[in-house]
């Protein structure tokens, strides 16, 4: 019994923490001619509140043309389907 539950701790031990998964969903504009735009990005788990995410988000939206108007919410992988 001891064999199996040091092996179990092993095998936990080894295995480390799953990769969580952060998202971001954000507004966003261009100008002439005005457009906007809601979408949502995967942000790095360092980066998963919302304050943290625009620092992530706003060099990533300017390299296509875009402002970073404001991130609304983070959240995890159970959030997305209800954002599609």
């Amino acid at each position: 019994m001891k064999r199996v539950l040091a092996f179990a701790a092993l095998v936990v031990t080894l295995a480390g923490p799953a990769a969580a998964e952060c998202y971001a969903d954000y507004k966003a504009k261009r100008d002439e001619p005005l457009q906007l735009h809601y979408g949502v990005a995967q942000v790095s788990d360092a980066n998963c509140s919302p304050g943290a995410a625009e620092g992530e988000l706003a060099p990533r939206l300017a390299a296509d043309g875009w402002t970073l108007l404001n991130v609304l919410s983070t959240f995890g992988p159970e959030g997305l389907a209800e954002r599609k």
